[in-house]
């Protein structure tokens, strides 16, 4: 199972008047999250969009453990939750880097379609790229 680390500094546009991350932040986060696993993979997004496809979002939930502040490192950690024909799971940790504290965590299923919004099944050679990367039970 591959585990995608990505690492940031809390931006001040993501904070409140208080230096807290606003919670719709995170979800951008996520979105970071996914690519950089893609990547990671040598599969990026990028590839499965001019192959014709899109992994459209729906559904995200995120569970609010800690606040996260300006200027804090941050780490986002991406995994492979479940793989099905037509579609994936997400599955991410965000920490603070300094203490490793678990501050939200969450997943973002993705169904596969062809750029004119036909469901899909995911092609085999993403397939099989993405097949053992998948968490075990």
């Amino acid at each position: 199972m591959t585990v995608a680390t990505t690492t940031f500094h809390v931006r001040y546009a993501e904070t409140d008047a208080m230096g807290i991350v606003h919670h719709a932040a995170y979800i951008v986060w996520f979105e970071e999250g996914r690519s950089h696993f893609m990547r990671q993979i040598n599969f990026p997004y990028s590839q499965v969009e001019r192959m014709g496809y899109y992994f459209t979002v729906v559904e995200v939930k995120a569970r609010y453990h800690q606040p996260a502040r300006y200027d804090e490192l941050i780490r986002v950690e991406t995994r492979i939750g479940e793989l099905r024909s037509r579609g994936l799971t997400f599955v991410y940790h965000v920490r603070r880097a300094a203490d490793n504290a678990l501050l939200v965590e969450g997943f973002s299923k993705h169904v596969c379609i062809r750029h004119d919004g036909q469901v899909q099944r995911i092609p085999p050679e993403l397939w099989e790229r993405l097949r053992p990367h998948v968490m075990s039970s």
